[in-house]
């Protein structure tokens, strides 16, 4: 068992089951607001690790989505300048247990990371997973 730090935005459907999802494998889950929380460049950094920083952004963010922000084309200062600056682009959930950090949740490593007790859902459960659900809640 885990005591997982879980940054999420509060009412997203998708970070409820992963919070389930960790839950049920017997992990402590501490959720945090994303959204709120005081981010500066040097506690967000730790998060994204040796990921590129495409890789940092949430797909589903309307600056993303609608072409003003294209993460291919940002260097490390001015993902984590923008994201700092609209949390709303970080992809999420981070999580944070002891001193390990990691951004989204790509089930497989989770799994190896704290353990999903029991496998891994054959669904994805990263983003939204049902395109006709009204949108998650607006900061």
């Amino acid at each position: 068992m885990a005591d997982v730090i879980f940054f999420e935005k509060p009412g997203c459907g998708g970070n409820a089951r992963q919070k389930a999802l960790l839950e049920q494998a017997g992990h402590r889950v501490v959720a945090r607001d994303l959204l709120s929380e005081p981010w500066t460049p040097q506690t967000l950094r730790p998060f994204f690790g040796d990921r590129p920083v495409a890789d940092w952004f949430n797909r589903a963010a309307p600056a993303v989505k609608n072409g003003e922000l294209v993460p291919e084309s940002m260097d490390e200062a001015g993902a984590l300048a923008a994201m700092v600056e609209r949390p709303l682009l970080i992809r999420r959930p981070l999580m944070q247990v002891g001193d390990r950090r990691d951004c989204g949740f790509e089930t497989d490593r989770v799994d190896a990371w704290i353990g999903l007790g029991g496998g891994v859902p054959a669904r994805k459960m990263e983003g939204c997973l049902r395109p006709d659900m009204p949108p998650c809640p607006k900061p």
